[in-house]
């Protein structure tokens, strides 16, 4: 992934370039370009991987009609529009990260767990077979698209709960660990002292914080609600409506993917959601 960007965009081609300086033991392009696959979805490597791609393409992207007015990002997705919103700098953004993954990396192993994506049952039905199965909601990505996570065991019964109770779809997912769950809490100490040696900016484009679905303003509430990501549900859903309730309905995904497109349509069908990607999708859009 990156490649066509890294190819066709100075400003992308900048930002690979500089990842690399910041972690020479990485060889991050030649795992971004040529994988194996196998190693560069590992949590330490595709964390990082994820970001210095969404920066590329969001430097690639560069000028555009207007300045944005909001910045929000799913998960890790939320370094990337920290950057964005002048917050954090780049290469803050790429040692935090890469160390965020090889804690979470390391917590999963020590705890194993799943996750899994239900589809078709109200937040309310599922927090009641969460109770009973000791699941938790991890994300509440859209209307009826919630994921869950936790102990194999929890996870699994979780989903033969749900299904009994109404859901379409019960939806492994192919993940390495019980991310968003309280299994996290052991990568969250260390990785305090991570953020604490980082100095963040005061945002200069408003950002919603997956935590709590409200603005932040200061740099200590950035850092908090860091902290707490790691093991709280991400509330991408009210995310995303606070945002539209505020008068925004264009919507840009920048990085890798078009996750977010979906499940931004599936929140608000009204929103104009485009992806930035490869070179191709910003020659679409001069």
């Amino acid at each position: 992934m990156g490649k066509d960007l890294y190819d066709n965009s100075p400003e992308a081609k900048n930002i690979f370039d500089q990842a690399e300086k910041i972690l020479p033991g990485l060889n991050l392009k030649k795992l971004c370009f040529e994988g194996p696959i196998e190693e560069l979805t590992q949590t330490a490597n595709s964390q990082v991987a994820i970001l210095v791609t969404s920066i590329a393409a969001l430097k690639a992207f560069g000028s555009r009609p207007q300045a944005p007015g909001y910045c929000a990002g799913l998960s890790l997705g939320e370094y990337s529009a920290l950057v964005a919103c002048g917050s954090l700098e780049f290469s803050d953004a790429v040692r935090l990260v890469r160390r965020r993954g090889e804690l979470m990396e390391q917590a999963a192993k020590n705890n194993p767990g799943a996750m899994a994506s239900i589809i078709g049952i109200s937040a309310e039905a599922l927090r009641e077979v969460c109770k009973e199965t000791k699941a938790e909601i991890a994300n509440l990505n859209s209307p009826g698209q919630i994921v869950i996570s936790g102990k194999i065991e929890s996870v699994k019964k979780a989903m033969a709960l749900a299904e009994q109770k109404g859901a379409k779809k019960a939806i492994l997912l192919n993940v390495s660990g019980s991310f968003h769950s309280s299994f996290m809490k052991e990568a969250s100490g260390e990785f305090k002292k991570e953020l604490d040696k980082i100095n963040f900016s005061s945002p200069k484009i408003s950002i919603v914080s997956n935590v709590t679905a409200d603005y932040e303003k200061t740099s200590e509430e950035i850092k908090e609600n860091l902290v707490k990501q790691l093991y709280s549900t991400v509330r991408w859903e009210e995310s995303v409506i606070k945002i539209s309730q505020a008068g925004c309905n264009a919507f840009f995904e920048i990085g890798p993917g078009k996750v977010l497109k979906g499940l931004l349509r599936r929140i608000n069908p009204d929103l104009a959601v485009q992806n930035i990607e490869t070179s191709g999708d910003i020659k679409k859009l001069q």
